[in-house]
């Protein structure tokens, strides 16, 4: 079998050196052929890089690279064209983003054998690279611009760099758009989606394949790759519990895997493990969370509009779209209201919402090591209805939780806060179904909890009132009946002075 490409994204090497490649020549046929700017947004690890190398590969007419791939016998390998490709690392300041642009341009100039007549400026640079390589070639240009927002996802925990970072790649962009007569083909991929006014001002034909159906496995593996190519890799794995655990990402066509999961997976002799998260924290998401009043167990769905597909500017950012394009949570189903779309969203799979509630544990409600202990406890004693014992440990998660995280925000007063921490403990424990705000006859049910036979009904209450009394006057129960043999009502009350559970009252029936 042949090797698996783990951290390679160079269409070039993963096919002379016998990598294993699942064949996107003919989604990049169809992109080429219908669209002159186009932009590209993915989560990180998905793919985007080796896609874009399969672009240059392709521009530069190297055919032997793709024999027997969908596109061999179906494009001109005669016409080559000059590409010029920018690729963003880490960047930590302004200085090191130029120096980073410039590095990007000098290689370029050294691939096409023209020089910049002005080195030091990176626009002005980047602009006569383009003219010139035009020029020499007697070909219009290929631009690919790899990552083109990361200099800016990067610092949003330093806002004002971001924002000097924004104007910096702003003026990069616009010359793409002043040299239109001399580009022939432009590709721009990024984890989020900035408006055209803060990133692309004037570049109004750039066209965004994001949510287009039709591109929706430009990256990623869809379940047939996994069936069939990828299957010989997996001999003896349970394809269900596969999908389970990495599935589920929807960008309105296949549901597909992260292939960084897979590769990792196969690679580690088949454990189960949280790869991908673990290649990178959400810090800036959990910053946004950490500063306003978001309830957890809404993620398991939430409702959004249009904004879904919109973009936003730094100032204004939507902690939902945020983390739909950033890969925390995708399209569980689409639904039209006349001329409105309304979109319901989740977690994509176990991994992401195991791993992203275990963080959000970790750095900002409990002392991590005994973040572990407690998740246990909590599911040994529900899946034995042990729920004396359960209220002991209610009392001593709350009671070790790090307040002073939470300064800048009344959170004791708001019942989605401790909604969020339990529903983050059961989800970081490996319940498999945990459901916020189940809609019954007379009200939502704050959480749901299953296990086995058994279904566990939460109200949480900060106001003085009875949570169990809400439960039982809105018969909450009987949405299960008909289902499971074991029906427990809990009842949990905090004081929003001493932001302690105050009364725990819990009944089978």
């Amino acid at each position: 079998m042949k090797k698996l490409p783990i951290g390679i994204s160079t269409f070039s090497k993963i096919i002379e050196q016998n990598y294993l490649y699942i064949d996107k020549t003919d989604i990049a046929l169809d992109l080429i052929e219908n669209y002159h700017y186009t932009f590209l947004s993915r989560p990180r690890r998905f793919g985007k890089s080796l896609f874009i190398s399969t672009l240059k590969e392709i521009f530069e007419g190297n055919k032997k690279l793709f024999e027997g791939l969908y596109i061999y016998d179906k494009w001109d390998w005669e016409e080559k064209y000059p590409v010029i490709k920018i690729s963003f690392g880490g960047s930590r300041s302004t200085d090191e983003l130029k120096q980073s642009i410039l590095k990007n341009l000098d290689f370029s100039q050294k691939n096409l054998g023209v020089t910049c007549q002005e080195n030091y400026d990176y626009a002005t640079c980047f602009s006569d690279l383009i003219q010139k390589s035009y020029e020499k070639y007697q070909k219009p240009v290929v631009i690919l611009i790899d990552e083109y927002d990361k200099p800016i996802l990067d610092n949003l925990d330093q806002m004002e760099v971001a924002i000097e970072c924004r104007e910096i790649l702003k003026r990069l962009y616009t010359q793409i758009k002043e040299n239109d007569r001399y580009i022939k083909f432009a590709f721009l991929t990024g984890v989020s989606k900035f408006s055209r006014a803060s990133i692309f001002s004037g570049l109004n034909n750039l066209t965004d394949i994001s949510m287009k159906p039709k591109y929706g496995n430009i990256c990623g593996y869809t379940q047939n790759d996994i069936e069939t190519t990828i299957l010989p890799y997996l001999q003896g794995v349970d394809l269900e519990r596969l999908k389970e655990w990495y599935n589920g990402y929807n960008f309105l066509k296949d549901r597909v895997y992260n292939p960084f999961d897979i590769l990792l997976f196969i690679d580690n002799d088949f454990v189960y493990d949280n790869y991908w998260f673990n290649t990178g924290t959400p810090s800036f998401l959990i910053k946004l969370f950490k500063q306003n009043q978001y309830n957890l167990a809404k993620f398991e769905n939430i409702e959004v509009g249009k904004e879904l597909v919109n973009s936003f500017d730094i100032e204004d950012i939507s902690l939902e779209t945020v983390m739909f394009q950033a890969g925390y949570l995708t399209i569980k189903e689409v639904e039209h209201f006349g001329d409105n779309i309304v979109y319901y969203l989740t977690f994509p799979n176990i991994e992401v919402k195991k791993s992203f509630n275990d963080y959000i544990l970790t750095n900002y409600f409990i002392q991590a090591n005994r973040k572990t202990k407690v998740q246990i406890s909590l599911y040994r004693q529900l899946s034995r209805a042990k729920l004396d014992e359960l209220e002991t440990t209610f009392k001593s998660l709350f009671a070790s939780i790090a307040y002073n995280n939470f300064t800048k925000n009344d959170i004791q007063n708001y019942e989605g806060f401790y909604a969020s921490v339990v529903y983050a403990y059961f989800a970081g424990a490996g319940f498999d179904r945990i459901v916020a705000e189940d809609a019954t006859s007379d009200g939502r049910i704050d959480l749901s909890v299953f296990i086995d036979d058994k279904v566990y009904i939460f109200e949480f209450k900060v106001d003085g009132s009875s949570a169990m009394k809400q439960i039982k006057d809105k018969k909450y129960h009987e949405k299960y009946m008909s289902r499971y043999s074991e029906i427990y009502l809990v009842g949990v009350e905090f004081d929003k002075e001493s932001r302690s559970l105050c009364r725990f009252e819990w009944e089978m029936v």
